[in-house]
């Protein structure tokens, strides 16, 4: 299979499309041939060798944890899904930026979503539904989202609008219009926030999610009166030092599902910034390590 490879820690440079051998299913595994993989910030983090300590990879490696496409391959065990069946879902830390990839958990894509909307779902989705359910129920709730216009804060905001939330979201000013598409009422990060937020929301906020890692905790736990209001994707230094809910991605086909029901309703749409082919996956890392987009970032294989 093609696939996208890097050699040694690097840069975006480092990568390189070529052969690589095909993977197969094993028990509760199924193998997809790929439609379209996103860029992840753990993708990039990776393959500059910044947390190689933690997450040792053996090379050469391919990027990449989630994509969607049509199911070739089922492993043992595996039930309710088919051959041909068009799913998303994750895999390992690596592997996606391929013509044919592993995942361990999936679910049926919504035909609501194109292509690039469906590989830009998977761990964008489950990560916002961690962090929002660390927070229990968001029915009736005011909630801060701190990062909203990025791929998981831009998850976070639809889905809790959905389940019922009053949302406020933080980005920089040009994204402002596009939070509001989203359903959030929108406001600017950094000093202030707390001056800003009493005129946005009089009877306070309840809630907070930051998938910013802005340096912001300490506010937000200020903001809210609580640090068990308070969830982080992002900054688990800063949340296990305040004692807020620090929350990790898992592939969980339970939330993945979810998802794909909001999708199906018409509630939640997973929003893309830029898609670049294969054969540009280069430009696809380098725009994603240059940080604050708009949704997600999306390689077409």
């Amino acid at each position: 299979m093609r696939a996208a490879r890097f050699h040694e820690y690097g840069g975006a440079e480092s990568l390189v499309i070529e052969q690589a051998p095909d993977p197969h299913p094993g028990p509760g595994e199924i193998r997809v041939r790929v439609a379209a993989a996103s860029v992840n910030p753990i993708d990039w983090k990776l393959r500059v060798g910044a947390l190689h300590q933690l997450i040792p990879l053996e090379l050469p490696a391919i990027p990449g944890r989630d994509a969607v496409g049509v199911v070739d391959e089922i492993g043992d065990g595996v039930q309710g899904v088919s051959i041909g069946d068009r799913v998303f879902g994750l895999g390992g830390v690596t592997g996606a930026t391929a013509e044919l990839v592993i995942l361990s958990a999936w679910a049926h894509a919504p035909d609501t979503w194109n292509d690039e909307q469906a590989a830009g779902a998977g761990l964008a989705s489950v990560t916002a539904m961690r962090g929002l359910n660390a927070l229990d129920s968001l029915a009736g709730r005011t909630l801060l989202v701190e990062g909203a216009a990025g791929g998981v804060g831009s998850a976070a905001v639809e889905i809790a609008v959905a389940q019922g939330a009053t949302v406020i979201g933080t980005a920089s000013e040009r994204n402002h219009e596009f939070l509001a598409s989203l359903g959030a009422v929108p406001t600017t990060y950094g000093p202030g926030l707390a001056r800003r937020l009493s005129a946005l929301a009089p009877h306070g906020v309840d809630i907070a999610l930051d998938t910013a890692a802005s340096g912001s905790l300490d506010d937000l736990v200020a903001i809210t009166g609580d640090p068990t209001r308070v969830a982080t994707v992002a900054d688990h230094a800063g949340g296990q030092r305040l004692g807020t809910h620090v929350v990790n991605a898992e592939n969980d086909s339970t939330l993945l599902s979810a998802a794909a029901e909001l999708g199906r309703q018409g509630r939640y749409t997973p929003r893309i910034e830029q898609t670049y082919p294969l054969e540009q996956v280069a430009d696809a890392h380098a725009h994603a390590e240059r940080g604050r987009t708009r949704g997600k970032i999306v390689i077409c294989i």
